[in-house]
């Protein structure tokens, strides 16, 4: 077995000390990512761009390690301004829908007043692929 631990180019990742994925075994853990272009170094004004950016992100350093999409399990999404998220989650709910990941959204401060959307992500290589069975609770 090997751990496999993925830079994206981002300059933070170089300065703070830490990888884009760490892939151990058919588990993929992705640090919280922002909606930034890692080659221009611009990132949009918009939180909606911004989030499609990050979600390019995240799809092209999953596809690196050999997964998908479809394989995250988990998310964690961070909106700073509230009157953001209707519009953020709504795209969220399209790129997702169908893989139904556990989920945490929250509002907060990130690194910067640039920042208006992360995302961080679990994966399990192969997830998408397996049988799903579906159940409903009634509280």
């Amino acid at each position: 077995m090997e751990i496999v631990k993925l830079r994206s180019g981002s300059i933070l990742e170089e300065r703070l000390a830490y990888s884009r994925i760490v892939a151990v075994d058919n588990w993929i853990f992705m640090s919280l990512t922002a909606g930034r272009d890692y080659k221009t170094r611009r990132m949009p004004d918009t939180a909606l761009e911004q989030a499609k950016l990050a979600m390019k992100n995240v799809e092209g350093a999953l596809e690196a390690v050999g997964s998908g999409l479809s394989d995250i399990v988990r998310r964690r999404i961070i909106v700073p301004r509230q009157e953001d998220v209707a519009e953020v989650m709504s795209y969220i709910g399209e790129k997702f829908r169908n893989i139904n990941p556990a989920s945490t959204l929250s509002c907060g401060p990130l690194g910067g007043p640039e920042y208006l959307f992360e995302i961080e992500v679990t994966a399990y290589r192969g997830a998408g692929s397996l049988p799903t069975r579906n159940l409903t609770i009634a509280l």
